[in-house]
């Protein structure tokens, strides 16, 4: 019996630090500069005036954003929180962790950068149209990923 009440503990163990460590975070995931910023004069490269060429190629050759941005190594975890890891329909918001929490695995095991999504929306047609919205499919196949809304 007592290890039984040992193993119940450390069995609900990560649900207590879970309680915890969410509200201190403010999360599980942020964005980070990938390129050096040691000063404002730095900010004219990344973005103004610098970025301009960079925008203009890419106009040109619209496949030239997987060069000089991170669009190669970055997905969106799409929700509308109605199929939530075996929590069911708990809506947008109360999904969001779990969503941050799938982010986090594709960085931490893929490398890949992961946007969560959360929908505001239960209709289907609505849910297609924003992640088109989303996506732009290119010859290079490149995808989003989507986490499954709901049985089909």
């Amino acid at each position: 019996m007592a290890q039984d009440v040992k193993l119940l503990k450390r069995a609900y163990a990560p649900a207590r630090l879970a309680m915890k460590y969410h509200p201190y975070y403010h999360g599980k995931i942020e964005i980070s500069s990938k390129v050096p910023v040691s000063s404002y004069d730095d900010f004219a490269i990344w973005y103004t005036p610098g970025v301009a060429d960079p925008c203009r190629e890419i106009q040109r050759n619209p496949e030239k954003v997987y060069d000089y941005t991170n669009k190669s190594n970055s997905v969106a975890i799409v929700t509308d929180g109605t199929r939530v890891l075996g929590l069911g329909d708990i809506g947008p918001e109360a999904g969001l962790p779990v969503m941050e929490g799938k982010s986090l695995l594709f960085k931490y095991l893929g490398g890949v950068d992961a946007y969560p999504i959360c929908l505001g929306t239960k209709v289907p047609e609505e849910i297609e149209s924003a992640v088109r919205w989303l996506q732009r499919r290119s010859q290079s196949g490149r995808h989003l990923a989507t986490k499954v809304l709901r049985d089909p």
